[in-house]
């Protein structure tokens, strides 16, 4: 009985022995396996997550950039309608300063030949002296909106 025992103990631990150590390598190998495919898996749904964020951003980012095309090209349209107005402005000083000059020339005319004194004040030339204007300088205020249509 006592060598019954034994062997079935020896039995016993041996098979326990030999199947506790597989056992328990197999079941690490799976706990292993499945942390991996979890982690995978978390990894996935993170990189998809940034892959929709930067997505989201990128049209967020053609979105701006459209506006502001369209902004630029307001303003630029704006711009070239300021420049032509100034452009018929300068034509304009010029030309009433010519004809201002013409006038003076005549009053001078006048004032040699009847021998009346006039007063003509001298006229610089506008577009060389601003500063030198006949008439004083007032300040122009701009606003931003002045420049939206």
């Amino acid at each position: 009985m006592a060598s019954s025992q034994v062997q079935n103990n020896s039995s016993s631990g041996s098979s326990s022995g030999n199947s506790d150590p597989q056992g328990i390598i197999t079941e690490r190998n799976l706990k292993r396996k499945q942390s991996n495919r979890d982690s995978a898996r978390r990894s996935r749904m993170r990189k998809q997550q940034q892959l929709d964020e930067l997505l989201k951003q990128t049209a967020q980012l053609k979105n701006e950039n459209e506006k502001l095309s369209m902004q630029i090209n307001v303003i630029t349209a704006h711009y070239s309608e300021v420049v032509s107005r100034n452009l018929v402005l300068e034509t304009q000083l010029v030309e009433l300063t010519e004809r201002l000059k013409s006038v003076n020339s005549v009053l001078r005319f006048v004032e040699e030949f009847s021998g009346m004194e006039i007063d003509i004040p001298e006229l610089p030339d506008p577009l060389l002296k601003p500063w030198k204007l006949p008439c004083p300088i007032q300040a122009i205020l701009a606003s931003p909106s002045m420049l939206q249509p």
